[in-house]
């Protein structure tokens, strides 16, 4: 019987056109396609929401939130890359978590989160690379139902370490950062044979 093949979201918590987490997700989620999964790699700048808010949304769910709704939805994994503000969480990150979260009728509670298996990394040009900001975004995806897998990496100093095509300098750092797109692929395929 054939293998079902893993489907991961993957994205960063950034709008910014150079992001050094939008080069970092591209190469988890380029490492995860040649391990066997179907990626689908999306920009949140492609999803422009409102700040959330429940009088607002019983004016009608953004569009845009149900078109990212739906991605989570018809992806198992969740490939993410969380540059950290004031060592916390993005706003465009947690605006766009808070969206997704939202019910619709007939639908379980949490439906786009339960179950999910993630994989979190970060750069930064601070000197411990976003790390205090992936420990509020763990928090907030284990508290909604997500598996959040315990290796991660966080690239200090990123304004040195890519190079002009986005690609890393450092080979131990890439081959870990390939290493948690290959790791949550690897858990994907386990959780499927269960």
């Amino acid at each position: 019987m054939p293998q079902k093949v893993p489907r991961i979201l993957a994205f960063a918590g950034s709008a910014r056109k150079d992001s050094y987490n939008k080069k970092l997700i591209r190469i988890a989620a380029d490492a995860a396609r040649v391990a066997g999964a179907e990626v689908t790699l999306i920009d949140l700048a492609d999803f422009p929401l409102p700040i959330m808010d429940e009088d607002l949304e019983k004016k009608g769910f953004p569009e845009n939130a149900s078109k990212l709704k739906q991605l989570f939805l018809e992806h198992e994994g969740l490939l993410l890359s969380c540059p950290e503000y004031n060592s916390s969480i993005t706003p465009l990150l947690k605006n766009s978590i808070d969206w997704v979260s939202r019910p619709q009728p007939g639908e379980p509670r949490l439906a786009a989160y339960i179950n999910k298996v993630a994989v979190l990394m970060a750069a930064s040009p601070g000197s411990l690379g976003g790390l205090r900001g992936l420990v509020h975004v763990r928090s907030i995806l284990q508290n909604i139902g997500v598996i959040v897998l315990p290796d991660q990496r966080a690239v200090p100093n990123a304004h040195k370490e890519f190079t002009e095509d986005g690609q890393l300098r450092d080979e131990p750092l890439r081959k870990g950062i390939e290493g948690l797109g290959q790791a949550l692929v690897k858990m994907l395929q386990q959780l499927a044979k269960d």
